[in-house]
């Protein structure tokens, strides 16, 4: 069993995978978790893997109790789980609204939960999700996805009350637009320029989870680039 667990959700995307890897760095015994098994591949060895989708509760809870299990009480959950969609709030569908609900924010809601209890039993631990700029500056063309990150937001500043008083810290990191492969290649120049690059995100996460910030907990940190 190591006295230091991180669980870093979505660790098959840049982010999650550039935060995994930096708080194995700092001495973390760290699990990865994705969807499948593949979207781990890129994982190196010495880091777990865990298959699962966060968006089912069942799962999650599964995840994080055989996580529990076999390295010991997780002190830090990191969640980078997101999807995107564009459209308007006229034209978005049941489905849009549903999907970015369920992985935006229900994911991070399932994991909470399934982490807290353990996290109590140690006598703390820190949450990091991941949410974005439009969650709390109204941009155009990202109805759902706004509004899912929005929701996320405030989940956060809850959880943060129910969760302060048990020695558990919960924040997030806002970030505007990642400097991604994927991103490069769907998106204009002129739309990359304050994109920021995973690993700067993820030294972010890596100060909210770690002993110089022991006093924030509520935060929704911006992150969105110069």
């Amino acid at each position: 069993m190591s006295e230091r667990v991180a669980v870093v959700v979505g660790a098959g995307g840049d982010l999650g995978l550039a935060t995994a890897l930096l708080l194995a760095d700092a001495g973390f015994t760290v699990t990865a978790v994705d969807r499948t098994e593949k979207a781990l591949d890129a994982v190196p060895d010495g880091i777990r893997r865990e298959e699962g989708d966060a968006t089912d509760p069942t799962v999650a809870r599964n995840v994080i109790d055989r996580i529990a299990t076999e390295s010991g009480p997780p002190e830090v959950l990191v969640n980078t789980l997101g999807v995107f969609r564009p459209g308007e709030a006229l034209a978005a569908t049941p489905e849009d609204l549903r999907l970015m609900m369920d992985v935006n924010l229900g994911a991070a809601l399932w994991l909470s939960q399934a982490v807290a209890p353990y996290m109590r039993g140690r006598g703390g631990g820190a949450i990091v999700h991941v949410s974005a700029r439009p969650a709390s500056e109204p941009t155009l063309g990202v109805a759902a996805y706004s509004l899912s990150k929005a929701a996320l937001n405030h989940l956060v500043r809850v959880l943060d009350l129910e969760l302060r008083p048990h020695g558990i810290r919960v924040n997030a990191v806002a970030p505007q637009l990642l400097d991604t492969a994927k991103n490069r290649a769907m998106l204009p120049p002129e739309a990359l320029a304050h994109a920021v690059p995973p690993e700067t995100i993820a030294n972010v996460i890596a100060f909210l989870v770690g002993d110089l910030a022991t006093n924030i907990s509520g935060a929704i940190v911006p992150a969105h680039g110069v």
